[in-house]
């Protein structure tokens, strides 16, 4: 009596890649360095630094302030100030009450 089995094999060293813009290509490399780690490649395209990462768990997500927005610093200026305050952060602008927060997401 011969038996016959199927085998199927799966890869596991390549692991599906994902992608996230992080703003301006000024500084890609360092910025996705940070958030990723040193398998990350980088690309700039468009004027957008692109991360290009192995899928995996998502980085922790910290918050914290920008200051505030106004007409002289809208959306544009708030994520400015959160870049420059926390590495790797974004910035959106939100009201609370009469005061308009700019409110940064940084990865910890």
């Amino acid at each position: 009596m011969n038996d016959v089995y199927n085998v199927a094999v799966v890869n596991q060293s390549s692991a599906a890649q994902c992608m996230e813009t992080q703003g301006p290509c000024d500084n890609c490399d360092q910025k996705c360095l940070a958030k990723y780690g040193p398998s990350v490649h980088t690309q700039c395209g468009n004027s957008q630094c692109i991360c290009i990462y192995e899928c995996g768990q998502p980085a922790k997500t910290c918050s914290g302030g920008g200051g505030m927005c106004s007409q002289n610093c809208p959306e544009t200026c708030c994520d400015a100030n959160c870049a420059q305050k926390f590495n790797g952060g974004k910035g959106y602008c939100q009201s609370l009450g009469n005061y308009n927060l700019c409110q940064c997401e940084y990865p910890c």
